[in-house]
Formats: structure tokens, sequence, C-alpha cells
């Protein structure tokens, strides 16, 4: 009978910036919740865990089908969001994520979306916001098999630090093994854009709120097309009052 596998340390790829020790008191981690959207069919979740921990999720989307998640981690000192996503003929999937950090935090997202048949459509759109001492993580892997020609894949990943000891880290990845298809990722770590803001305070906006209205919609892009979407961004602009 085989064990449970053993804790894995910064060398194993998905786990270069995850808090080992906080992971050891969580390990072994559960199985990942399975999801099958059947063809023609749809699904939608909103992910916001409560205390921080290990959330995971796997979904196969069947032909034609359509799937959306939303992911809002701020909560608990160390917060993993992992995804793992298979896209059958014609499917489409959509990630939607926000991490909102503090403090020492350490908040990850991992995805892993694999198109397995022709014609397939997925969109993974990550922000963070960080202050502090505060680490947060994106880990975005696309992987297109043979034959899954008319692949259309993009992802975004963009982070804002409000504090100098504030870390970002982001790998988008691409793997692909077919011919004619769209495949796109961008990366961008930054602070909020002095330009924007003077622009904001010129027109009579205190320094605070201008900060406020800018990250505000930055964290928006991430809930775009949400069906849970005002909620979703009611909660990140909560936190994001305790992050200014």
């Amino acid at each position: 009978m085989t064990g449970p596998a053993p804790l894995p340390t910064r060398k194993a790829e998905a786990f270069r910036y995850a808090d080992i020790g906080a992971l050891a008191k969580l390990w072994p981690l559960p199985e990942p919740e399975s999801v099958v959207v059947p063809a023609g069919g749809s699904f939608s979740r909103a992910i916001v865990p409560d205390a921080g921990g290990v959330t995971r999720l796997a979904l196969s989307i069947g032909k034609g089908a359509k799937a959306a998640v939303h992911v809002l981690n701020c909560n608990g000192d160390y917060g993993r969001v992992e995804l793992d996503v298979t896209l059958h003929e014609s499917a489409d999937f959509t990630l939607g994520g926000a991490q909102l950090g503090a403090g020492t935090q350490t908040l990850e997202i991992v995805s892993t979306v694999s198109h397995v048949e022709p014609g397939a459509t997925s969109r993974q759109t990550v922000r963070s916001v960080l202050a502090g001492r505060a680490t947060g993580t994106c880990l975005g892997r696309v992987a297109v098999a043979r034959g899954a020609d008319g692949t259309d894949a993009a992802q975004s990943v963009r982070a804002l630090l409000l504090d100098p000891a504030a870390t970002a880290n982001a790998r988008p990845e691409l793997e692909i093994f077919a011919d004619d298809v769209k495949c796109a990722h961008g990366c961008a770590v930054g602070e909020l854009d002095a330009q924007g803001l003077f622009y904001l305070q010129s027109r009579g906006l205190p320094l605070p709120d201008a900060r406020r209205l800018m990250l505000a919609a930055f964290i928006a892009e991430a809930f775009a097309g949400a069906g849970d979407g005002e909620r979703l961004e009611r909660l990140a602009r909560e936190r994001l009052e305790a992050l200014l």
C-alpha cells in the first residue's frame, strides 16, 4: 500500500514560492473536488476561502460547454487555490482571480489548463495587490495537445506592490504541440501609476480616495462578467481598505 506523497520542497516548480512551513501543517492535501461539465452545459463557481488553506478544483469541460471560475484569495496567513482544467472540443473556460495580501501573508493561484481537443477557448485574468511583506504568486500553465488545432488561449497576470517589501511572483507558461493555434500571455509587476494618481488629484480627489479608486478598478478586471461580480467586488473593496 502506497503512503501519502512526501511534502514538497521549493525545488518542485509548483511549490517554488509556497510557504512550506504552512503547507506542512496541511499535508497531505485532500484530493481535489472533481466537477464534470457535460457537453453543451455550463458551470460557474466563486471561490472565496474564508480562512486561507488550500482549495483544489479539477474541471473537465465537455464538448461545447462553458465554465467560469472566479477567485478572491485574501484570507489566512497562507492561501493556495489550485485549478486543474481540461477542455474538450469547442469548450470555453474563464478564470478571473484577485489576490489581496498584507502583513506576511502568502497567497497563491496555481492553474493548469489543458486543451486536449480542437477549437477550445480559455481566458485567465489574475490581479494582485500586495502590501507589507506579503507574497503573491500566480503560476499558470496552458498545455495544448497534439491535434488541438484552433485553440485560443490567453493569460494576463498583473500585480501592484504597495510597499517595497511586498513580493509578486508570476510564471505564465505555454506548452504547445498543435498547429493553427492562438496563444498569448502577458505579465507585469509595478506600482500605482503616478500620472493617474496626479490626474485624479487634479480633479479634486484626495490622495487616499484616488488610490482606492484606481485599486478598485484594477481588481474589477478580474471579476468582469462574473455572475457574482458585485459581491466579489464588494468583498475586495472591504479588503483593500485594510491594505490602505
